[in-house]
């Protein structure tokens, strides 16, 4: 793809793919190095971008699991309402942990809760007008550091990238469909 270097070590001391793939190999002979570049390289970055991530969101006061919420509202549609159980379920969260989330960000202003005027039993979770404005911000971040993420890639590769990379998470998809949340809550 680009001319960069494989310079992917990491600044606290994480060996290169190359040494790590040959540490594993030494360990485990039936390694297929190809294959184990290809997952580790994607391991590495998409725990250096979520890094990156919550650094631009913490910069606009808000936190990476904040950021989710709001950008699950934003996709469900204006009026950009969710009642919290769907929010839990599209988060992978479990009730508990959402309610906690939900209520930190109504204390923060990003969104309300009330009381749905059709059925008093339900409640539900809507953007507020600060919470559209911290997507808006987040969403502008992200794309400038997208961009020089993928600054080296022509078109061609990029399209070539996003169909591989597709076609993987669909297998995962297809192959782990309840893998869509956490494995525990954090927060």
């Amino acid at each position: 793809m680009g001319d960069t270097p494989d310079d992917t070590a990491g600044l606290d001391g994480e060996p290169t793919l190359e040494e790590q793939i040959a540490a594993y190999q030494r360990e485990f002979q039936d390694l297929d190095p190809q294959v184990e570049k290809i997952v580790s390289a994607l391991s590495r970055l998409n725990r250096r971008m979520n890094v990156a991530y919550g650094r631009q969101t913490a910069a606009l006061g808000m936190s990476n699991t904040d950021w989710e919420v709001l950008k699950a509202l934003v996709l469900s549609g204006a009026p950009y309402r969710l009642g919290p159980s769907d929010l839990a379920k599209r988060l992978g969260l479990t009730p508990a942990a959402m309610t906690h989330r939900i209520d930190r960000m109504v204390s923060e202003g990003l969104v309300t809760r009330e009381r749905d005027e059709t059925n008093r039993v339900r409640v539900i979770v809507e953007l507020t007008q600060e919470g559209r404005e911290k997507w808006l911000e987040a969403m502008r971040s992200a794309t400038v550091f997208e961009e020089d993420l993928l600054q080296d890639l022509t078109a061609a590769d990029r399209t070539a990238l996003g169909e591989v990379l597709t076609r993987l998470l669909r297998r995962v998809e297809h192959a782990q469909p309840d893998a869509g949340g956490r494995l525990s809550d954090l927060d």
